[in-house]
């Protein structure tokens, strides 16, 4: 009876006004689901491939062909599969396709019925959407750790700052709901910080305070002042995470960096980002390296052994690129983007593969997002141990939050991962005994 009947798609809007598309899923039993696929900014080159229209409408971003993709191939293909068999329905939307990059039908087409499919079978199975992924990928399930940005930059605000994603987790926090109120905090006592200093000028894509500083440093140094008038001790309850997104940064095999008037060759930028670990209380850096330097990122991890060093654009939720990154010493950490993979399953072959290494794994929003809560199900279903989702602002970021905070009701205290993701970490050796 789980059977799937109908698969449709429509477009709706993303957080930025552009054009995405939505799939609903109904099953023979009368069960039904439905999701949104996310659209990021900063992308790394071997990501699935979101199908756009072309041409002068919404400057090229329409999804028509998309939305048009799911009823004359999606469908087809779907239609009569037990919406359980998450394997099988991925499968037959990577066979529909063909490319291995979704090129065809559209990575947004792909991964918008691949998590409507999952709504629709826990819904017919009477479960929440998280522990229907919990039974059927055979994982723990647990609480995420979360990791919350306080400034955008990069990508995500016109590159008015060149690291792309200032911040904060509260690893020392006994529960979800403590994690979010400390960052709450943060975020409040960044924005008085700013408007004092006369530099308040609302919200970056996915969130954070609008970037304006002198230098990244001073976004450092402001975000260690928010922490301290919030309270806290930077580097006890709360450290410091870093998105680089180096891969936007690179010019000609060195690295720009717009506000400093500088150019770095990779030794030289490397330096740079390892000053600051040791001058703030920085936990974690993702993609510090261009995607194509290999050896850079295994150089990077091979020196920072304790910090988690995080891969994104450079490992594109792929599994093959995972077990590569494993062999060569790149990386410690993934982050786990489903529109990247284009299907839930290829993100959880990605995010196994990761676990299996022992490294760290976080799942991850894009720049643009919608209501769709998802990923916060995927994360605590995986038990991924850390979500991140942009800011502490804005309906699209705060429907992420609250859906685990509702999820965290069904738990007790002691399954939340709080500080045990970073456990490897000078945190969690200063701090986190006995997680």
């Amino acid at each position: 009876m789980r059977e799937i009947a109908r698969v449709s798609g429509r477009r709706v809007w993303d957080s930025r006004g552009r054009p995405t598309v939505e799939v609903e899923v109904a099953l023979r039993d009368g069960s039904a689901g439905r999701a949104i696929a996310p659209a990021g900014a900063s992308c790394g080159s071997g990501e699935a491939i979101d199908l756009r229209d072309g041409g002068r409408s919404f400057g090229g971003l329409d999804v028509t062909r998309a939305v048009v993709a799911v009823g004359t191939d999606i469908e087809p293909a779907l239609r009569g599969v037990d919406a359980a068999d998450q394997a099988l329905v991925d499968a037959r939307i990577d066979a529909a396709d063909g490319t291995g990059d979704f090129s065809v039908l559209g990575g947004n087409a792909a991964v918008a019925a691949s998590l409507a499919v999952g709504h629709a079978a826990a819904a017919a199975r009477k479960m929440p959407l998280w522990a229907h992924y919990a039974d059927i990928f055979q994982t723990a399930p647990s609480i995420p750790l979360p990791e919350i940005q306080i400034f955008g930059g990069g990508a995500h605000a016109a590159r008015r700052v060149d690291v792309q994603d200032f911040m904060v987790m509260v690893p020392g926090a006994s529960s979800f709901d403590e994690a979010l109120a400390v960052t709450a905090e943060i975020y409040r006592a960044a924005g008085e910080i700013m408007s004092e200093r006369g530099q308040l000028q609302g919200v970056a894509d996915e969130g954070g305070w609008w970037p304006v500083f002198e230098s990244n440093e001073d976004a450092l140094e402001t975000l260690v002042a928010a922490i301290e008038r919030a309270g806290e001790v930077p580097g006890e309850r709360v450290v410091i995470s870093l998105d680089i997104a180096a891969t936007q940064l690179c010019v000609d095999g060195g690295y720009q960096l717009v506000l400093e008037e500088s150019r770095l060759d990779e030794t030289r930028f490397l330096d740079l980002l390892e000053e600051w670990r040791r001058r703030f209380p920085i936990a974690a850096i993702e993609d510090p390296v261009s995607e194509k330097s290999v050896a850079g990122m295994a150089n990077f991890t091979r020196r920072n052994p304790d910090i988690q060093v995080i891969g994104d654009d450079f490992l594109v939720t792929d599994a093959r690129r995972v077990e590569s990154a494993i062999a060569c010493g790149a990386c410690n950490a993934l982050l786990v983007k489903v529109n990247q993979a284009g299907t839930v399953s290829r993100a959880v072959a990605a995010h196994k593969a990761a676990a299996a290494a022992g490294w760290g794994t976080i799942v991850s929003a894009r720049s643009g997002e919608s209501e769709d809560v998802s990923i916060a199900h995927l994360s605590v279903g995986l038990g991924a141990g850390q979500l991140k989702v942009g800011s502490f602002a804005r309906g699209e970021r705060t429907a992420k939050w609250n859906e685990v905070l509702r999820i965290a009701e069904h738990f007790g205290d002691g399954d939340f991962a709080a500080g045990a993701p970073l456990a490897s970490t000078w945190w969690g050796k200063r701090y986190g005994s006995g997680l």
